[in-house]
């Protein structure tokens, strides 16, 4: 397996050299809302380690992820008004991973209501800014 590499997109947010749209962090994750949301709230947990995906993260840093996905996924429920949750977790390139940080997606869902293809088209700004806030709200009132 090839080895983890410090300069993928989403070490550059969790470095802070890059922006995103926060909902949750804590000193061993950090959740922030996906650019091309394939849902309303569409949200990504990452670990603080330093993990390419599922195959190299200490367990115990796998389950703080897990832990914060389920809050998120909770508040998600609230925020979105949702009916249900999607979460979803790719693993190398044949597996569908496409950035190398390991990171677990929350979607909320809407009973039929299709989710949109994987990075179909990247949401205004605004919006996320008001998904974030809702979010946000949401896991904080918990």
């Amino acid at each position: 397996m090839p080895s983890y590499d410090p300069n993928n997109i989403f070490a550059k947010i969790l470095s802070g050299e890059l922006p995103c749209h926060k909902v949750y962090e804590d000193d061993k994750a950090l959740a922030f809302l996906d650019i091309m949301p394939r849902a309303p709230g569409h949200t990504l947990v990452l670990p603080k380690a330093q993990a390419r995906n599922i195959l190299d993260i200490a367990p115990d840093d796998l389950a703080h992820v897990m832990a914060v996905a389920q809050k998120i996924a909770k508040a998600a429920m609230t925020a979105f008004e949702a009916d249900g949750i999607t979460v979803q977790q790719f693993n190398e390139g044949a597996g569908g991973q496409v950035v190398f940080h390991l990171h677990v997606h929350v979607i909320p869902r809407k009973a039929g209501v299709p989710m949109k293809p994987p990075a179909a088209e990247k949401e205004k700004p605004d919006v996320l800014a008001d998904c974030a806030k809702k979010l946000a709200a949401a896991i904080a009132a918990g």
